[in-house]
């Protein structure tokens, strides 16, 4: 096992990471930027770094700095959590060529799904469904419309590299077209670097439903599905496991699915395959290269600790278990607490955090990166931190949630709570009956 490794994030998944990290007997090392001194993830780790200035050019995403100061410390590892560098396989890549051991996938499977054209080709060639779009990328207007015209619309205009939704437009007519096209590759071009476009058809009622995988790079298993369907803006708010949508075969036939995409580009350590489910079949939609924000609710039904296994898997000492050996038991749901206020459109809400208090109880977890006195900066994602919790049923674990929102206190910024507890009440989401449309039948 490692020795020292390094965390390279912020807020509740550092946090995270670091008491992993702690519980395996790693010395862990935090970085931080100007506004994160007081975070309390730097006050958890054994070591803690400047990174300066909190622009993100500057800091987290300064992939020279992050991989001088691991090297200088001595650390064997980096962790790089979710988000930021996570996903940049330049990242994973310098990591290696500096003698340290990047904890997830190699380079070249984080490239190979980093761009969707080509992993939609990779994977339709191994057997996996695709959402019906272009074949590759959409370079003029007069090809997307003809693509369009072919797809029938609406469709949906997505950029090719990255992932979270970043720049994604749905069009209605063909009027809307060059407007989106030229929209989406501007936000492609400052979110990733990159103006690739592709289009894809627009499934009615969908749901967002993914796929945990592993692999220690000689067996790959997944450890079934999450429910990702309550979304604002393509960003999730509320996710859970199982998914009301699948019934047993369509569970299996997902789960493998899952395992083929990874198998097909050599994946090592821990990832996650979307799928959209649309009356009745499912479509791949990317992968994850990384930990998801809502690995909780795997771990509370499975019963594995997915960071623990993410460091056994880096450090080689992991096999892990047969297919048949994991089973999920009873329901678990995440409610994601962000400084936004829902009732304007989910605008940002920095600020002081005069009072923190978090509920408890039995199966209740709160994974969080803050607390009272902690001033929630603006330049980055207003993540403050997950509630998640477990029960026997799927009405139980509603319930509990409710409970655990009703006891949960937070003054000087708003939260993202009034959302859950009016979203856990709503007729739609109660009966499981619901697709990523739910936030807009919410009110708050």
């Amino acid at each position: 096992m490692f020795d020292r490794v390094l965390v390279a994030n912020r807020g509740e998944i550092a946090l995270r990471v670091i008491r992993a990290c702690h519980e395996v007997g790693i010395e862990a090392l935090a970085v931080y930027s100007d506004v994160d001194k007081e975070a309390p993830f730097t006050a958890h780790a054994d070591q803690s770094f400047p990174l300066g200035d909190p622009n993100l050019a500057e800091s987290y995403l300064n992939i020279d700095k992050i991989v001088d100061i691991a090297s200088k410390a001595e650390a064997d590892a980096i962790h790089p959590g979710y988000g930021l560098l996570s996903e940049n396989a330049a990242f994973a890549q310098a990591c290696r060529e500096a003698g340290l051991t990047f904890i997830g996938p190699p380079p070249s499977a984080i490239r190979a799904m980093g761009d969707k054209a080509e992993a939609r080709e990779l994977v339709a060639s191994k057997g996996v469904p695709v959402i019906p779009g272009s074949p590759g990328l959409v370079r003029e207007v007069d090809d997307a419309s003809q693509i369009a015209e072919e797809l029938g619309y609406p469709v949906i205009v997505k950029a090719s590299a990255g992932g979270g939704g970043i720049g994604m437009k749905v069009v209605q007519t063909e009027d809307e077209l060059a407007a989106a096209l030229d929209a989406t590759r501007r936000m492609a071009q400052t979110a990733f670097g990159a103006q690739g476009i592709i289009l894809e058809r627009y499934l009615p009622k969908p749901r967002h439903v993914e796929v945990q995988v592993a692999s220690d790079g000689k067996n790959t298993i997944h450890l079934f599905e999450r429910e990702c369907s309550v979304q604002r803006r393509y960003q999730k708010l509320i996710e859970e496991t199982p998914s009301m949508a699948l019934t047993e075969d369509l569970r299996q036939a997902m789960g493998q699915a899952a395992i083929r995409v990874a198998e097909a580009v050599r994946y090592v350590n821990l990832g996650t395959v979307e799928f959209m489910f649309s009356q009745g079949d499912f479509y791949f939609l990317e992968m994850n290269t990384r930990l998801q924000v809502e690995h909780p609710i795997t771990e509370m039904t499975t019963g594995t600790d997915l960071v623990h296994l993410q460091l056994r898997i880096a450090a080689g000492v992991e096999d892990l278990p047969r297919q048949d050996e994991v089973q999920p038991r009873g329901h678990a749901i995440e409610c994601r607490i962000n400084a936004e206020d829902p009732s304007k459109n989910f605008m940002p809400s920095p600020g002081e955090i005069r009072s923190w208090v978090e509920p408890g109880g039995p199966w209740v977890r709160v994974d969080s990166g803050v607390a009272r006195g902690y001033a929630v900066p603006y330049q980055y994602d207003p993540l403050l931190a997950k509630v998640i919790v477990w029960a026997e049923t799927r009405e139980e674990a509603i319930a509990r949630m409710q409970r655990s929102l009703r006891e949960f206190q937070v003054e000087g910024i708003t939260t993202t709570i009034p959302f859950h507890q009016a979203a856990l009440n709503h007729a739609a989401f109660r009966s499981g009956d619901y697709d990523t449309h739910l936030v807009n039948d919410v009110d708050v």
